[in-house]
């Protein structure tokens, strides 16, 4: 028995289930290992994820960032940005800086001490998320991120 071919209506809903089915997956995913990251975090650097966020955005740039650039690299509010920053300041972990000479701008980087406690936290963030994702080999995971990257891009693009 042959049977006729899937109204186009029927494919689209297929393809959305399927996409959704996607979402949700990469949605588990991500709130796993972000909970375990959390909770190790806390337990092993007294830290939040907010917290080891902007300190590996610093870490990136080594010159520093302002303040506006950071909330905008994080997708946060800058309230939420200078509180964290305020905190961090306090723990000797980052600088801030007026930028040439305005106050209504500030650069904001790690110190030393900031460098090297975003160090440890990284490669041990690092082992924590190899050790989830260990049965995901290599190329699918080089095959996935090249696929959400193009897919962040396409979104962006519609932004």
């Amino acid at each position: 028995m042959v049977s006729a071919p899937l109204p186009a209506a029927a494919l689209k809903e297929s393809d959305s289930k399927a996409r959704l089915r996607l979402w949700i997956r990469l949605l588990r995913a991500s709130r796993l290992i972000e909970s375990v990251a959390r909770e190790r975090l806390k337990a092993q650097f007294n830290a939040t994820l907010p917290r080891f966020d902007v300190m590996a955005a610093l870490y990136r740039t080594p010159d520093g960032m302002l303040m506006s650039d950071l909330s905008r690299f994080l997708l946060v509010s800058n309230g939420n940005v200078t509180g964290i920053v305020d905190r961090l300041v306090t723990d000797g972990l980052v600088q801030r800086a007026q930028r040439n000479g305005d106050r209504r701008t500030s650069i904001v980087r790690l110190t030393r001490t900031g460098h090297a406690a975003f160090k440890k936290m990284a490669a041990a963030h690092e082992r924590w998320v190899d050790e989830l994702l260990a049965d995901v080999s290599k190329g699918d995971a080089q095959r996935l991120t090249s696929m959400l990257k193009t897919f962040r891009s396409n979104w962006e693009e519609r932004q």
